[in-house]
Protein backbone atom coordinates (compact mmCIF):
# COMPACT_ATOMS: atom_id res chain seq x y z
CA UNK A 1 0.00 0.00 0.00
CA UNK A 2 2.84 2.40 0.75
CA UNK A 3 4.54 1.96 -2.63
CA UNK A 4 4.35 4.80 -5.12
CA UNK A 5 1.60 7.06 -3.80
CA UNK A 6 0.24 9.53 -6.34
CA UNK A 7 1.59 12.96 -5.36
CA UNK A 8 0.02 15.74 -7.42
CA UNK A 9 1.79 19.08 -7.09
CA UNK A 10 -0.75 21.85 -6.41
CA UNK A 11 1.25 25.02 -7.08
CA UNK A 12 0.32 25.75 -10.73
CA UNK A 13 -2.91 27.39 -9.70
CA UNK A 14 -4.82 30.40 -10.96
CA UNK A 15 -5.62 31.51 -7.40
CA UNK A 16 -1.97 32.47 -6.80
CA UNK A 17 -1.07 35.95 -8.01
CA UNK A 18 2.14 35.05 -9.86
CA UNK A 19 0.70 32.01 -11.62
CA UNK A 20 -2.52 33.79 -12.57
CA UNK A 21 -0.62 36.68 -14.18
CA UNK A 22 1.66 34.26 -16.02
CA UNK A 23 -1.37 32.42 -17.41
CA UNK A 24 -3.10 35.63 -18.47
CA UNK A 25 0.07 37.01 -20.11
CA UNK A 26 1.06 33.66 -21.65
CA UNK A 27 4.37 33.99 -19.81
CA UNK A 28 5.69 30.46 -19.54
CA UNK A 29 8.70 31.29 -17.36
CA UNK A 30 7.11 31.31 -13.86
CA UNK A 31 4.92 28.32 -14.74
CA UNK A 32 7.77 26.19 -16.04
CA UNK A 33 9.92 27.16 -13.06
CA UNK A 34 7.21 25.97 -10.68
CA UNK A 35 6.68 22.76 -12.67
CA UNK A 36 10.38 21.85 -12.51
CA UNK A 37 10.60 22.70 -8.82
CA UNK A 38 7.64 20.52 -7.88
CA UNK A 39 8.95 17.51 -9.79
CA UNK A 40 12.38 17.93 -8.17
CA UNK A 41 10.70 17.97 -4.75
CA UNK A 42 8.84 14.72 -5.41
CA UNK A 43 5.63 15.36 -7.37
CA UNK A 44 4.89 12.56 -9.85
CA UNK A 45 1.96 14.46 -11.39
CA UNK A 46 1.18 18.18 -11.68
CA UNK A 47 -2.19 19.88 -11.31
CA UNK A 48 -3.07 22.53 -13.92
CA UNK A 49 -5.71 24.63 -12.14
CA UNK A 50 -6.98 27.31 -14.53
CA UNK A 51 -10.37 27.99 -12.94
CA UNK A 52 -13.56 28.43 -15.02
CA UNK A 53 -11.83 30.51 -17.79
CA UNK A 54 -15.10 31.19 -19.59
CA UNK A 55 -13.34 33.72 -21.83
CA UNK A 56 -10.08 31.80 -22.37
CA UNK A 57 -10.55 28.04 -22.91
CA UNK A 58 -7.33 27.95 -24.97
CA UNK A 59 -5.42 28.42 -21.74
CA UNK A 60 -5.54 24.70 -20.93
CA UNK A 61 -3.87 23.31 -24.08
CA UNK A 62 -1.24 26.07 -23.89
CA UNK A 63 -0.52 25.23 -20.27
CA UNK A 64 -0.22 21.50 -20.92
CA UNK A 65 2.16 22.13 -23.81
CA UNK A 66 4.51 24.47 -22.00
CA UNK A 67 4.61 22.36 -18.81
CA UNK A 68 5.43 19.22 -20.79
CA UNK A 69 8.36 21.06 -22.34
CA UNK A 70 10.14 20.89 -18.97
CA UNK A 71 8.34 18.26 -16.85
CA UNK A 72 7.88 14.77 -18.25
CA UNK A 73 5.12 13.70 -15.85
CA UNK A 74 1.37 13.23 -16.31
CA UNK A 75 -0.89 16.21 -15.72
CA UNK A 76 -4.13 16.77 -13.85
CA UNK A 77 -6.36 19.10 -15.89
CA UNK A 78 -8.28 21.18 -13.39
CA UNK A 79 -11.19 23.33 -14.60
CA UNK A 80 -14.97 23.48 -14.33
CA UNK A 81 -15.18 24.47 -18.01
CA UNK A 82 -15.92 21.38 -20.17
CA UNK A 83 -14.79 23.18 -23.34
CA UNK A 84 -11.42 24.07 -21.84
CA UNK A 85 -11.09 20.53 -20.50
CA UNK A 86 -11.70 18.96 -23.90
CA UNK A 87 -9.34 21.36 -25.62
CA UNK A 88 -6.65 20.35 -23.15
CA UNK A 89 -7.30 16.64 -23.70
CA UNK A 90 -7.24 17.07 -27.48
CA UNK A 91 -3.69 18.45 -27.31
CA UNK A 92 -2.45 16.36 -24.37
CA UNK A 93 0.81 14.40 -24.80
CA UNK A 94 0.12 10.83 -23.61
CA UNK A 95 3.82 9.98 -23.89
CA UNK A 96 4.24 11.31 -20.35
CA UNK A 97 1.38 9.26 -18.85
CA UNK A 98 -2.41 9.45 -18.84
CA UNK A 99 -4.14 12.74 -18.19
CA UNK A 100 -6.33 13.07 -15.10
CA UNK A 101 -9.61 15.00 -15.31
CA UNK A 102 -10.01 17.11 -12.17
CA UNK A 103 -12.82 16.87 -11.56
CA UNK A 104 -16.18 15.25 -11.99
CA UNK A 105 -18.71 14.81 -9.17
CA UNK A 106 -21.86 12.95 -8.28
CA UNK A 107 -23.97 15.87 -9.53
CA UNK A 108 -25.84 14.83 -12.69
CA UNK A 109 -24.81 17.91 -14.68
CA UNK A 110 -21.13 17.42 -13.88
CA UNK A 111 -21.29 13.68 -14.57
CA UNK A 112 -22.83 14.32 -17.99
CA UNK A 113 -20.21 16.94 -18.82
CA UNK A 114 -17.02 15.21 -17.77
CA UNK A 115 -17.44 11.43 -17.62
CA UNK A 116 -17.94 11.18 -21.43
CA UNK A 117 -14.59 12.96 -21.85
CA UNK A 118 -12.88 10.28 -19.76
CA UNK A 119 -14.43 7.65 -22.03
CA UNK A 120 -13.59 9.49 -25.25
CA UNK A 121 -9.97 10.27 -24.42
CA UNK A 122 -9.30 7.15 -22.32
CA UNK A 123 -7.93 9.14 -19.41
CA UNK A 124 -8.26 8.97 -15.65
CA UNK A 125 -10.82 11.02 -13.74
CA UNK A 126 -11.41 12.29 -10.20
CA UNK A 127 -14.90 11.65 -8.86
CA UNK A 128 -15.85 14.07 -6.08
CA UNK A 129 -18.38 12.52 -3.72
CA UNK A 130 -20.46 15.67 -3.84
CA UNK A 131 -23.88 16.53 -5.26
CA UNK A 132 -26.05 19.56 -4.66
CA UNK A 133 -25.37 22.18 -2.02
CA UNK A 134 -23.40 21.45 1.12
CA UNK A 135 -21.04 18.74 2.30
CA UNK A 136 -22.14 15.11 2.52
CA UNK A 137 -23.17 14.64 6.15
CA UNK A 138 -21.36 11.35 6.71
CA UNK A 139 -19.24 8.58 5.20
CA UNK A 140 -22.26 6.59 4.04
CA UNK A 141 -23.49 9.47 1.87
CA UNK A 142 -20.05 9.74 0.32
CA UNK A 143 -20.13 6.02 -0.47
CA UNK A 144 -23.59 6.35 -2.04
CA UNK A 145 -22.36 9.17 -4.28
CA UNK A 146 -19.34 7.07 -5.20
CA UNK A 147 -21.72 4.38 -6.45
CA UNK A 148 -23.45 6.96 -8.68
CA UNK A 149 -20.08 7.97 -10.14
CA UNK A 150 -19.04 4.35 -10.69
CA UNK A 151 -22.39 3.50 -12.30
CA UNK A 152 -22.09 6.34 -14.81
CA UNK A 153 -18.53 5.32 -15.59
CA UNK A 154 -19.61 1.73 -16.22
CA UNK A 155 -22.38 2.90 -18.57
CA UNK A 156 -19.80 4.76 -20.67
CA UNK A 157 -17.12 2.10 -20.56
CA UNK A 158 -14.72 3.95 -18.26
CA UNK A 159 -12.71 1.31 -16.35
CA UNK A 160 -13.02 1.36 -12.56
CA UNK A 161 -9.22 1.61 -12.30
CA UNK A 162 -9.42 4.96 -14.13
CA UNK A 163 -11.50 6.52 -11.35
CA UNK A 164 -10.06 8.27 -8.30
CA UNK A 165 -12.77 8.81 -5.70
CA UNK A 166 -12.39 11.98 -3.66
CA UNK A 167 -14.19 11.94 -0.27
CA UNK A 168 -13.77 15.71 0.17
CA UNK A 169 -11.23 16.46 2.87
CA UNK A 170 -12.13 19.71 4.63
CA UNK A 171 -10.33 21.97 7.06
CA UNK A 172 -10.14 20.50 10.52
CA UNK A 173 -10.82 23.97 11.92
CA UNK A 174 -14.58 24.04 12.27
CA UNK A 175 -15.08 20.72 10.47
CA UNK A 176 -13.35 18.26 12.77
CA UNK A 177 -16.00 15.54 12.39
CA UNK A 178 -15.49 15.61 8.62
CA UNK A 179 -11.94 14.35 9.12
CA UNK A 180 -13.28 11.06 10.51
CA UNK A 181 -15.95 10.78 7.83
CA UNK A 182 -13.29 11.03 5.12
CA UNK A 183 -11.25 8.23 6.70
CA UNK A 184 -14.33 6.02 7.01
CA UNK A 185 -15.35 6.76 3.41
CA UNK A 186 -11.95 5.69 2.09
CA UNK A 187 -12.30 2.41 3.97
CA UNK A 188 -15.73 1.93 2.38
CA UNK A 189 -14.34 2.63 -1.08
CA UNK A 190 -11.98 -0.30 -0.60
CA UNK A 191 -14.90 -2.74 -0.43
CA UNK A 192 -16.80 -1.39 -3.45
CA UNK A 193 -14.75 -3.05 -6.16
CA UNK A 194 -12.09 -5.70 -6.72
CA UNK A 195 -9.36 -4.52 -6.97
CA UNK A 196 -10.18 -1.72 -4.50
CA UNK A 197 -11.06 1.71 -5.88
CA UNK A 198 -8.40 4.41 -6.10
CA UNK A 199 -8.93 7.42 -3.87
CA UNK A 200 -7.32 10.80 -3.36
CA UNK A 201 -7.87 14.05 -1.49
CA UNK A 202 -6.85 17.69 -1.68
CA UNK A 203 -4.65 17.41 1.39
CA UNK A 204 -3.99 21.12 1.87
CA UNK A 205 -7.73 21.64 2.45
CA UNK A 206 -7.31 20.00 5.85
CA UNK A 207 -5.05 22.77 7.15
CA UNK A 208 -6.87 25.80 5.74
CA UNK A 209 -7.12 28.57 8.38
CA UNK A 210 -4.91 26.69 10.85
CA UNK A 211 -1.70 28.29 12.25
CA UNK A 212 1.19 28.10 9.77
CA UNK A 213 3.43 26.48 12.39
CA UNK A 214 1.01 23.55 12.75
CA UNK A 215 0.41 22.83 9.08
CA UNK A 216 3.33 20.44 8.40
CA UNK A 217 2.42 18.33 11.44
CA UNK A 218 -1.31 18.24 10.70
CA UNK A 219 -0.68 17.39 7.05
CA UNK A 220 1.81 14.63 7.77
CA UNK A 221 -0.29 12.99 10.50
CA UNK A 222 -3.50 13.08 8.48
CA UNK A 223 -1.69 11.72 5.41
CA UNK A 224 -0.45 8.79 7.51
CA UNK A 225 -3.96 8.08 8.82
CA UNK A 226 -5.46 8.28 5.33
CA UNK A 227 -2.83 6.01 3.81
CA UNK A 228 -3.52 3.40 6.47
CA UNK A 229 -7.20 3.61 5.48
CA UNK A 230 -6.29 2.93 1.83
CA UNK A 231 -5.72 6.36 0.24
CA UNK A 232 -3.97 6.16 -3.13
CA UNK A 233 -2.61 9.69 -3.29
CA UNK A 234 -3.28 13.39 -2.85
CA UNK A 235 -2.99 16.84 -4.31
CA UNK A 236 -0.27 18.25 -2.08
CA UNK A 237 2.26 20.99 -1.43
CA UNK A 238 5.50 19.15 -2.19
CA UNK A 239 7.42 22.25 -1.05
CA UNK A 240 6.62 21.26 2.56
CA UNK A 241 9.96 19.68 3.53
CA UNK A 242 8.82 17.99 6.74
CA UNK A 243 5.75 16.51 5.10
CA UNK A 244 7.84 15.21 2.21
CA UNK A 245 10.33 13.71 4.64
CA UNK A 246 7.50 11.57 6.06
CA UNK A 247 6.35 10.70 2.53
CA UNK A 248 9.85 9.50 1.71
CA UNK A 249 9.91 7.14 4.66
CA UNK A 250 11.34 9.04 7.63
CA UNK A 251 9.82 8.15 11.00
CA UNK A 252 7.11 10.72 11.66
CA UNK A 253 7.97 10.69 15.37
CA UNK A 254 11.50 11.77 14.55
CA UNK A 255 10.45 14.46 12.09
CA UNK A 256 8.02 15.89 14.68
CA UNK A 257 7.95 15.59 18.49
CA UNK A 258 6.43 12.19 19.30
CA UNK A 259 4.01 13.67 21.85
CA UNK A 260 2.70 16.11 19.22
CA UNK A 261 2.18 13.28 16.74
CA UNK A 262 0.28 11.19 19.27
CA UNK A 263 -1.89 14.11 20.36
CA UNK A 264 -2.67 15.00 16.74
CA UNK A 265 -3.72 11.42 16.01
CA UNK A 266 -6.10 11.60 18.97
CA UNK A 267 -7.45 14.91 17.67
CA UNK A 268 -8.19 13.48 14.22
CA UNK A 269 -9.95 10.54 15.91
CA UNK A 270 -12.18 13.02 17.75
CA UNK A 271 -10.81 12.26 21.20
CA UNK A 272 -9.53 15.84 21.55
CA UNK A 273 -11.23 18.97 20.27
CA UNK A 274 -9.24 20.96 17.73
CA UNK A 275 -8.15 24.46 18.67
CA UNK A 276 -5.21 26.53 17.52
CA UNK A 277 -3.61 25.79 20.89
CA UNK A 278 -4.62 22.13 21.26
CA UNK A 279 -1.00 20.95 21.36
CA UNK A 280 -0.31 23.21 24.34
CA UNK A 281 -3.32 22.17 26.43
Amino acid sequence: MYNNPLLIGERINVVTKVQRKAMEDRDKGPIQEMAVKQVEFGANMLDMNIGPVEDDPERMPWLCEIVHEVAKVPLSLDTTNPKAMEMGLQHYNDAHGKALINSCSGEAKRLEAFMPLAAKYKCNIIGLTLAGVGLPPDAETRASLAVDIMTKAAELGVPMESIYLDPLAMTVKGNQDQSRFVVDAIKMFQSMNEPPMHSLVGLSNVVNMTPASMKPLLTAVYWTILREAGLSGAIVDVNDEKFMAVIKGEDIRKVFPAEHVDKTIRMFKGEIMFADSFLEL
